[in-house]
């Protein structure tokens, strides 16, 4: 496997066939409820193509600098407020506006007498801001960031990472807890070589139902290895113990194609939800290239997976492996108007990757076939369609298998018709309100959809799923308030129902895809919520003010209730907790 993918990627840069690109921004940034608002309100097609993520940061910059620049815009002080934090998060960027061909193309340009580069240009942008105060006179030289070094060929951001949140649960004995501290660091060589890292230390306790999760999969969403943690102090037992790590490094040989060899996670789409690929399982090795031309984003994901979970097997014992290559097409067919193209293999081998799959553009399905493989293939589409600088319309399909006949002109619940299906809606400025922001979802998925026969080849990352939290045979509704009544105050709610069906100790109604698919309950009759029924609701209020930059004191209520079937399945958990948060996203059980 190693060999194989250095061996491709080597000839992949020496043939210069390599999006221009740079460090991404972490998912759960402050900067990404701004850029979903900006793009629906500014009426310009974005540099990025919203549906895949991480954002480059130098795409995000480049953004921001063509609304900033908008003559026409009747941007609120709030809106402003929300370009400068961008301007502020991505500084390094700034000097695009002077040299808009750098990335990728000539490293100098003359201006008048004077040579300038990206970083030359960016520390003369009118965006660029120094503190005000400086601790030690080289702590914080600019309010974005720890440590900044700023050269012609090299740039350099260093920021801690902190979230500090505890609360009390309805469960007097466990108290909700969440600590993490770490480091990010993103560096750039020459605009064409970038380096990401972020490493996090954490120890958490969640309610019941996270642990339930836990102890039935051997897996808690996110994490990989898992160790056990006790606190006097807290008076709790039990808690969780992992590291966290992500990073990569990427390459630009032209401004439009560039690779990246990393460990980390992907999400493809532009709901609360990713019915295609989500970042809700935990991070592994993958080398992914971005073409992006004109109107077009190509984009290949080939990744390393593990088949079942270090917490299952012990220490010291090499998981096997999975793998799975997958590529996207997304077009932009005018400036609000977006449609793409998903398909992906899970496969299992054991010693090698399958090489027939790292042709970047071929049917997976057709490789699949002539293999004659036990591979599974799953398709999607997605797109969104921006109405009226006010809303956003968008959605997604994925079809796993299906037989035409028997799911149109004879539609009797056959088993194999596995597809999930997300409809959304996004209402920005609400009511003529200014950042008051709604959010609409609905999110299905067919029994066993997802699953196959060869339990190794499922959609699932060491046991979690690679799209949606709660597997297969699921209905779901989200409802989401964003609001800002000034710079520093956001208050986020939501709500979310669910209705599923559970298995029972030796059924399989096709809601958990770890379980071989072909060992389903039976042929015709199939529905969604089969099984034992059960219905999941969940409330979650959130109040946050930046004291700082990307320094975050929140407050927050939590409540969720479940209601099955079986009276001893029920669930319910509730807490209120406190914290602060530093350069690091939002923590969410939302399942």
């Amino acid at each position: 496997m190693r060999k194989p993918l250095l061996f491709t990627l080597f000839l992949l840069l020496n043939l210069g066939a390599l999006h221009a690109q740079s460090s991404p921004i972490p998912r759960g940034n402050y900067a990404y409820s701004i850029l979903d608002r900006l793009e629906i309100l500014g009426g310009i097609e974005a540099p990025y193509h919203s549906s895949l993520k991480y954002y480059a940061r130098s795409k995000v910059t480049q953004f921001a600098l063509q609304l900033d620049s908008l003559s026409s815009a009747n941007w609120s002080t709030l809106d402003h407020e929300d370009l400068n934090y961008l301007f502020l998060d991505n500084n390094e960027w700034l000097g695009q506006a002077a040299l808009p061909n750098t990335i990728g193309g000539p490293k100098y340009q003359p201006r008048g007498d004077t040579v300038v580069n990206m970083i030359e240009a960016s520390l003369r942008s009118p965006h660029y801001q120094r503190s005000k105060r400086q601790l030690f006179k080289w702590l914080y030289p600019t309010p974005a960031n720890l440590l900044e070094v700023n050269t012609p060929d090299f740039h350099l951001r260093v920021n801690p990472v902190l979230n500090l949140q505890l609360g009390k649960t309805n469960d007097d004995t466990q108290n909700f807890f969440q600590y993490s501290r770490g480091v990010e660091l993103r560096a750039g060589i020459d605009d064409r070589v970038f380096v990401y890292m972020n490493l996090l230390e954490n120890q958490a306790q969640y309610p019941q139902y996270v642990r339930d999760l836990y102890n039935k999969t051997y897996a808690l969403p996110g994490a990989a290895l898992v160790k056990n943690y006790n606190s006097k102090f807290l008076k709790f037992n039990n808690g969780y113990d992992f590291l966290l790590s992500d990073g990569y490094v990427g390459f630009n040989l032209t401004r439009h194609i560039g690779t990246q060899v990393g460990f980390g996670r992907n999400f493809i789409g532009n709901g609360y939800r990713s019915l295609l690929l989500s970042d809700f399982a935990p991070n592994y090795f993958y080398l992914k290239l971005n073409w992006q031309i004109w109107k077009f984003h190509f984009q290949n994901i080939f990744a390393e997976m593990v088949s079942s979970s270090p917490n299952f097997n012990g220490n010291n014992v090499i998981e096997k492996k999975k793998y799975m290559a997958a590529h996207h097409l997304s077009i932009n067919l005018g400036p609000n108007l977006n449609l793409g193209l998903f398909e992906t293999v899970m496969f299992s081998r054991t010693d090698h990757f399958e090489f027939h799959y790292l042709n970047p553009v071929i049917f997976y399905r057709a490789v699949e076939q002539g293999l004659g493989s036990p591979d599974n293939v799953i398709l999607g589409f997605d797109g969104k369609w921006n109405l009226f600088r006010k809303i956003q319309l968008y959605g997604q399909l994925t079809i796993d298998e299906f037989l035409f006949k028997r799911l149109i002109s004879d539609n009797q619940g056959y088993w194999a018709n596995k597809f999930a299906l997300q409809a959304g809606l996004k209402y920005v400025n609400a009511l003529g309100i200014d950042h008051l922001d709604l959010q609409l979802e609905y999110n299905l998925a067919r029994p066993y959809t997802y699953a196959h026969f060869d339990t190794a080849s499922a959609y699932v990352q060491i046991n979690q799923p690679l799209a949606h939290p709660l597997g297969a045979n699921f209905k779901e509704f989200i409802a989401m308030l964003r609001y800002q009544p000034f710079k520093r105050l956001v208050l986020d709610a939501r709500y979310i129902r669910a209705n599923f069906g559970e298995d029972g100790p030796t059924d399989n109604w096709g809601g958990n895809i770890l379980l071989n698919n072909y060992q389903f309950q039976r042929e015709y009759g199939n529905f969604i919520g089969q099984g034992i029924a059960a219905e999941t609701s969940l409330l979650g209020l959130d109040l946050s003010y930046q004291l700082a930059h990307n320094v975050f004191i929140d407050l927050q209520y939590f409540y969720r209730r479940k209601d099955s079937a079986e009276n001893a399945r029920d669930q319910k958990a509730q807490f209120i907790s406190a914290g602060v948060r530093v350069n690091m996203g939002k923590l969410r059980m939302d399942f």
